[in-house]
């Protein structure tokens, strides 16, 4: 575990600075469409406390303000993200908070949502990560994951994960000088895809009226769960 947290702290501070480029580039821009969707779904308002945790540079809180979110906390373990994060998203209460998601130094029901997107397959415990996204929460709270995942049709899984294994690598790592951390991303989502359940987790940390929805033919799923 402490392996992982170092590693993913690396990668992370290492491709920062062309971390916005490469996701829209990547994705085809799909992604800015992910969070808009994922973030309707959760029924966020003017009242909404947000905590956006695996921030990254701010595109889910500069999301949520457009919806209307007034409150939000940026939380992320690299600072790199956090300095991008501030410089794109000035107007955010909280910012440059350095944290892992096991560990939050937050109050108990000190927020109303929670988001992760595309972060929790980095978290070091998942089942950990919820139980404390759950004590931070107020009652009825949400937590929002948008998290990658593998297309059930045959042929579309099979071109994704060529693009994933053979393309993605390439690009990234020429794109922000880190071969390693796009050779990461593929192998992180395919053995994520396989071993975890995300619902399930969320209901041992004792979330309730989980909803799962898939997006781009399953390429990601949006999971909220209440409080």
């Amino acid at each position: 575990m402490k392996e992982k947290k170092k590693e993913v702290k690396r990668i992370f501070d290492t491709i920062a600075f062309r971390y916005d480029l490469l996701n829209h580039l990547l994705s085809f821009g799909i992604d800015r469409y992910w969070r808009r969707k994922a973030l309707k779904l959760t029924g966020l308002n003017s009242s909404s406390i947000l905590l956006d945790v695996a921030c990254g540079t701010g595109d889910v809180a500069i999301e949520a303000r457009r919806q209307g979110v007034k409150n939000i906390f940026g939380a992320d373990f690299s600072r790199n993200m956090l300095s991008l994060f501030n410089k794109k998203s000035d107007w955010i209460r909280g910012r440059n908070v350095q944290l892992v998601a096991e560990k939050m130094p937050l109050k108990d029901e000190s927020v109303t949502n929670i988001t992760v997107a595309f972060g929790v397959r980095n978290f070091y415990d998942i089942q950990e990560g919820f139980s404390s996204f759950f004590k931070v929460l107020k009652p009825n709270g949400k937590a929002t994951i948008i998290e990658f995942g593998l297309p059930k049709n045959k042929l579309l899984k099979f071109v994704y994960i060529f693009y994933f294994k053979n393309i993605l690598p390439t690009v990234g790592g020429i794109i922000s000088g880190d071969k390693e951390a796009y050779t990461y991303l593929p192998e992180s989502v395919e053995e994520f895809d396989t071993k975890i359940n995300l619902p399930e987790l969320l209901k041992n940390s004792g979330f309730k009226n989980i909803e799962q929805r898939f997006l781009t033919f399953g390429a990601v799923q949006v999971i909220i769960a209440e409080k």
